[in-house]
């Protein structure tokens, strides 16, 4: 039994997430795709689970593809979807093939981050966006636990091994740089969890310090219209 967690397989992990991510995290992809003015054409759900955030885009794009390493029943019946592994190079079908990529809680299950982060950008397609959201490590409750069991608070014992890496702020704006993302934002779910209780935060206190009281933080970025690597 314990060898079968250690040794979980990317199925294994996917189906230990249970496909949905909360409510909070989708309504900040919502918000930040919104402020940017980012609407129309094809957006592509990579880590997508059961599909959620085709109900709460699915009237801002025209197209909606949502790519996972299994399909779970719940997955809308309308929206398109492939099968890939994520810790594997990417299939040619699957390059520059949206306008906008999103990965909502993911990377953190995959074991390159990096290979990940690459691999969004190939999906997106020239001047399309990149979108990647993660739990933050940097909110008042992750650091407590950081603290008082050495462990980040998403990246307990009883979370492994769905999740696998812990990434910061700064991880991902090195990340974004690296793949040679512009227009960087990052933004904050301004939802948090108090320590030692199964309340939030106020929203005031939220929204005053979104960083030290947000359980999950949103990194975007553009492709650029060339790439100059090529």
């Amino acid at each position: 039994m314990i060898r079968k967690v250690v040794n979980a397989t990317a199925e294994e992990r996917a189906v230990l997430s249970r496909g949905t991510s909360g409510e909070p995290i989708y309504h900040m992809v919502v918000h930040s795709l919104r402020r940017h003015g980012i609407v129309g054409g094809t957006i592509c759900d990579v880590g997508c689970g059961a599909g959620n955030l085709h109900y709460y885009l699915a009237s801002n794009f025209q197209h909606y593809i949502g790519v996972d390493v299994v399909r779970y029943d719940r997955f809308p019946a309308d929206a398109q979807f492939v099968k890939a592994n994520l810790d594997q190079p990417l299939a040619d079908s699957l390059l520059e093939v949206a306008d906008v990529v999103v990965a909502v809680e993911t990377i953190e299950h995959l074991e390159n981050p990096r290979h990940f982060m690459r691999t969004l950008y190939q999906m997106a397609k020239p001047n399309g966006w990149v979108v990647v959201t993660t739990p933050n490590q940097l909110s008042l409750l992750s650091k407590l636990t950081l603290l008082t069991r050495n462990e980040f608070n998403a990246f307990r014992a009883s979370n492994y091994p769905a999740h696998l890496t812990a990434l910061l702020e700064v991880d991902l704006r090195r990340m974004a740089r690296e793949t040679r993302l512009t227009d960087v934002d990052v933004a904050y779910s301004r939802r948090s969890r108090i320590a030692l209780t199964q309340h939030h935060w106020p929203h005031l206190i939220s929204h005053w310090m979104p960083r030290a009281f947000s359980d999950n933080v949103l990194l975007m970025g553009r492709k650029a219209s060339h790439d100059f690597s090529e």
